[in-house]
């Protein structure tokens, strides 16, 4: 499911002020900021995230498929579909790192190795 995007202003992205919100325009500049300086360095911020966006991925991809692999493996074996210990481990785990956030995130790790239950 998609949400709206929601300026500063609290206008929905497009909105509200004819071409967008920002009389000044600086919003409507793709860093949200008229200052070239700001611009640049945001540019270069924007950068490294879409580089650890892409490694965060390719790692996302490759636990799933490793899980997947160690779950065949232990059925294979005549072993449980889950081992419920583990699970717990790694959500603490994530959750002693990051909260309730982190909770959130290794129950997504985890659906994507094993599947729904």
């Amino acid at each position: 499911m998609m949400t709206d995007v929601v300026e500063s202003s609290g206008s929905r992205a497009g909105q509200g002020r004819p071409g967008g919100g920002d009389p000044t325009g600086a919003a409507a500049a793709p860093t949200g900021t008229g200052d070239s300086a700001a611009a640049q360095r945001i540019d270069e911020i924007r950068q490294r995230i879409d580089e650890i966006d892409r490694t965060i991925l390719a790692l996302w991809r490759e636990r799933a498929t490793l899980s997947q692999e160690v779950g065949a493996t232990r059925m294979a074996s005549g072993g449980t579909r889950l081992v419920l210990s583990r699970e717990r481990e790694i959500l603490e785990r994530f959750r002693a790192e990051l909260g309730a956030d982190g909770t959130q995130l290794a129950l997504l790790l985890l659906r994507a190795g094993r599947g729904p239950l």
